[in-house]
């Protein structure tokens, strides 16, 4: 379901950019061999740290232990307000670390927010 919201939230913007789903944890790593096989590599990427199967912290740390990869933003974009989550998340790399609003409109002004600093506003290296 917060995959499925996400995508509206973006969709709405009418982002002009290509959105990978990965569903579970596991599913996210799998997209690193494709990347260091030459796909497009992604502009930010939005984790969640309740995610099936295998955590996004667990996710991150693999993201960001990778020499090739380790340079994509990632967004912590999550239900959870626990402390060591979020301590955790900055500990393994986490550019950002972001509580998703219940509230459908406000989750759409985060959206905005994510879409304009980091694919609008940042520079990525490269």
């Amino acid at each position: 379901m917060d995959v499925d919201l996400t995508l509206r939230a973006f969709r709405r913007r009418k982002l002009g950019h290509r959105i990978l789903v990965a569903r579970d944890g596991e599913e996210a790593l799998a997209w690193i061999p494709r990347w260091e096989a030459g796909e497009p590599r992604p502009v930010v990427i939005l984790l969640d740290v309740n995610m099936p199967r295998i955590g996004g912290l667990e996710v991150l740390r693999q993201l960001k232990a990778h020499p090739d990869l380790r340079s994509i933003p990632v967004v912590m974009l999550t239900t959870s307000e626990v402390d060591e989550d979020v301590r955790a998340a900055y500990r393994n790399g986490a550019n950002s670390y972001i509580v998703k609003p219940v509230d459908f409109d406000r989750f759409l002004l985060v959206t905005e927010q994510i879409e304009t600093y980091w694919i609008a506003l940042n520079t990525p290296p490269e």
